[in-house]
């Protein structure tokens, strides 16, 4: 795989582990607050080989738990399962983060013992998909990933980001019902820094006190939810 991002050291993106990060090239959705557009629309300047990924977690064993897969939209790309089955090889933990219109994808790198937690975008009401993320939804294929992770063994979260103008309580609540029973949910605060659409510069956020409303509308439809 060739990768357009590579962070050495995150001790955010992995919940309770202290990872690295490689970016995948390339999305099926054109979201307008995504903060990783060079990725998206495929103009990175700058590439890494999956080989030298590779080598360089033969220098980090000890020091690194896991290795976590984000975009782009990883599960776009065949040599998926391949690139995670080497990093297990060499001893380290996968999360996947993905936006679910791969389930069979998804499925597979869960069956194979590929990943070890896998963090799924909820973008909005599954109905309103195909406006919030710019592109045609097989919403079937979001609802079946939603299901092969709810019926995981494996660690897994949903998350949403949250982006006034965008996102309703009422969406919210309809966002619980489709994830109804899930062991964790992140609320997301949307930062208008670098993104797609540089428009969306110009939405606000909730505040603090309205996140911790939408936190207690969660609480009623998934184990646990908390702020990022």
């Amino acid at each position: 795989m060739i990768f357009g991002g590579f962070e050495k050291c995150t001790l955010v993106d992995y919940p309770g582990k202290v990872a690295c990060m490689v970016y995948t090239i390339g999305c099926n959705f054109r979201c307008p607050y995504c903060h990783n557009p060079e990725l998206v629309d495929e103009t990175v300047e700058t590439t890494y080989s999956e080989a030298a990924i590779l080598d360089f977690l033969d220098t980090r064993k000890g020091l690194l738990d896991g290795v976590v897969i984000t975009g782009g939209e990883p599960t776009m790309h065949e040599e998926l399962p391949a690139f995670a089955r080497r990093v297990k090889e060499k001893g380290f933990l996968v999360k996947l983060d993905t936006n679910g219109t791969n389930p069979e994808m998804l499925r597979r790198t869960i069956d194979e013992g590929l990943v070890d937690y896998v963090a799924m975008d909820i973008k909005s009401p599954l109905d309103s998909y195909s406006q919030t993320v710019a592109r045609a939804v097989d919403v079937e294929a979001i609802r079946e990933s939603i299901s092969i992770l709810l019926a995981s063994s494996i660690e897994y979260e949903f998350r949403t980001t949250i982006v006034k103008g965008l996102l309703s309580p009422e969406d919210l609540k309809r966002i619980g019902e489709a994830i109804q029973g899930a062991k964790s949910y992140y609320l997301q605060k949307f930062v208008p820094t670098k993104i797609l659409n540089p428009q969306f510069k110009r939405k606000v956020t909730y505040t603090d006190e309205e996140f911790v409303e939408f936190q207690k509308i969660m609480h009623e439809y998934v184990e646990t939810c908390k702020i990022r």
